[in-house]
């Protein structure tokens, strides 16, 4: 295999021609996301791809195949074609699987001989933005270390290996059907879903094909919402951010419940029969309670992030268990699960993750571990919900924030850190603020909760305000 070395002069004139990068570091809480043809251009795709296949290629002797999948949207055909191209100039095979759930994709990484795994998505954000986002050998998210390395190499920072010997890319949709069949045996034989009606919202996104067959497989009657591929609709005003149209099917088709994904599956919000909104607070209430009573829960532990209502903690606290926090982002979840030994997390937003059966948020898995407990409990999901927590109100505004240097850095905008002092002093016990800089979308996040829904209205309306005026302006 012959061989050359550029300079890192060499590679910054040569490699990163045409493509401007940010000061800020590419990698995210998930990955690269940002708007698709901005940010995210085929020349950097074919960049981060190249990149990929120089760092993974250090990290292990034997050689392996990298398993790409993608969303619906319009970019993700350019994006992962450019991807691949990349990936196999660096002497990568890659195995790319189509459209399907991000969870479909860790999965695969984690049960065949691929060394990692590539999702084209931007989750739930509007069809406009898109995501690079990769796995590791085990199905997690690829390390902190690797993500770095392979940053470094796209701004000229590493030296280059040249291969004579190429990688090839095949089309693989039938590795799904491995997925499909895992799902299906998370359930014995005897559980079934039949008697139950559950109206799904696919989102125009990667579930649409899997969700509404492994449903029926299940027994149940399903009705589907926003169920063919559509790029320029996906995630708009339908889906796990939007349940609208949800709850109102629910109510016109009398659903027992509705379920709702994001545009890559790896997220799930419910509704009740009556149509109330069901979030990954009570999906973790409910799932650990299970779990606890089977003794399956090691030191009654949940993981949840700083988002989780004081409710949900409160009430969990009451039935013996202990709630650990952790920053926003379901790999900070995993990666406490992991130290604490717990099995369960996830976050409000509706990122479950169970070690039982998985290594990564997957929407498909808790739909159908939440319609589950729903038929054996031979009551409603809205009866469900009423027997578990009283959520403390809590309020939740995006403000958007264009400039991705203002927004990550935040802190240093004095005049909102006095609007934020003086909310903390006036609230005290009764309260709490927690503001960020999203790591997948252009906004900055204000939440506030408190034990009036008048005291924690006025705050936030007065923090949304300082955001506006001082960072968004």
């Amino acid at each position: 295999m012959a061989s050359s070395f550029m300079t890192t002069q060499d590679l910054t004139e040569t490699r990163l021609e045409g493509i401007s990068l940010p000061a800020s570091p590419l990698f995210g809480t998930d990955g690269i996301r940002g708007r698709a043809g901005a940010l995210l251009t085929a020349p950097l795709a074919l960049q981060i791809g190249f990149w990929a296949g120089q760092v993974l290629k250090t990290y292990h002797s034997q050689p392996g195949a990298i398993v790409v999948g993608q969303d619906s949207r319009n970019s993700s055909d350019m994006l992962a074609m450019a991807l691949s191209a990349g990936l196999t100039s660096a002497g990568m095979e890659v195995w790319h699987v189509g459209l399907c759930p991000t969870p479909a994709v860790a999965y695969l990484t984690s049960t065949s001989p691929a060394i990692a795994g590539v999702v084209i998505s931007a989750s739930h954000n509007p069809p406009e933005d898109n995501g690079i986002k990769f796995f590791g050998v085990d199905g997690t998210k690829l390390s902190d270390e690797l993500q770095s390395q392979i940053e470094a190499g796209l701004r000229g920072k590493l030296s280059e290996s040249v291969s004579e010997s190429w990688g090839r890319q095949y089309y693989r949709p039938e590795l799904l059907d491995k997925y499909f069949q895992s799902l299906q045996a998370s359930f014995s034989c005897c559980e079934s879903l039949a008697g139950i009606r559950i109206v799904l919202d696919l989102a125009w996104g990667a579930a649409v094909h899997l969700a509404p067959k492994l449903f029926k497989a299940m027994g149940a009657e399903v009705i589907c919402l926003h169920d063919r591929p559509d790029g320029n609709r996906i995630n708009v005003n339908c889906g796990a951010t939007h349940l609208d149209f949800l709850q109102a099917a629910v109510g016109r088709t009398q659903a027992d419940l509705g379920l709702a994904f994001d545009g890559d599956a790896d997220r799930l919000m419910a509704v009740d029969e009556r149509g109330r909104a069901v979030n990954g607070d009570y999906i973790l209430y409910l799932w650990g309670r299970e779990l606890m009573q089977a003794g399956r829960l090691p030191g009654k532990a949940t993981i949840a992030t700083v988002m989780s209502n004081l409710g949900f903690e409160r009430a969990w606290q009451r039935l013996g268990g202990q709630l650990i926090r952790t920053a926003v982002g379901d790999r900070y979840v995993w990666e406490e699960m992991l130290r604490q030994g717990a099995m369960l997390g996830g976050e409000q937003s509706g990122h479950i993750l169970c070690r039982h059966y998985g290594v990564s948020g997957d929407g498909l898995l808790s739909a159908l571990h939440l319609a589950t407990l729903v038929r054996q409990s031979g009551t409603s999901l809205g009866e469900l919900r009423d027997r578990s927590f009283a959520p403390y109100p809590q309020l939740l505004k995006n403000v958007r924030v264009s400039d991705r240097d203002r927004r990550l850095d935040w802190r240093a905008c004095e005049p909102l850190q006095q609007t934020i002092q003086q909310a903390e002093t006036a609230m005290g016990e009764e309260g709490r603020i927690l503001i960020r800089a999203s790591g997948t979308e252009p906004v900055i996040r204000v939440m506030v909760e408190a034990t009036e829904l008048e005291l924690a209205s006025y705050w936030s309306d007065r923090l949304v305000r300082a955001v506006e005026q001082h960072l968004a302006a």
